[in-house]
């Protein structure tokens, strides 16, 4: 192999091998969030995002519901 054929080789080779260690890295803090994320939820904490101006939860069905009856009125 001529120098420059080693050269491209180990750079294609260390672009992969870091590539797979990025999404490696990604896949398993993906799962170690949702981990916490479930028992967070398990807890009986919930996300901001579903809580209403009271601070009551509020499920994206009931939210539907509503949405669904305020467009039915005239």
């Amino acid at each position: 192999m001529t120098t420059h054929a080693l050269y491209v080789t180990a750079a294609y080779t260390i672009t992969v091998v870091v590539l797979a260690g990025l999404i490696s890295w990604i896949l398993l803090d993906q799962r170690t969030r949702r981990r916490e994320l479930a028992e967070l939820e398990a807890a009986g904490i919930r996300r901001r995002s579903d809580r209403t101006k009271s601070g009551k939860a509020k499920s994206n069905r009931a939210k539907m519901e509503k949405d669904a009856a305020g467009a039915k009125a005239p």
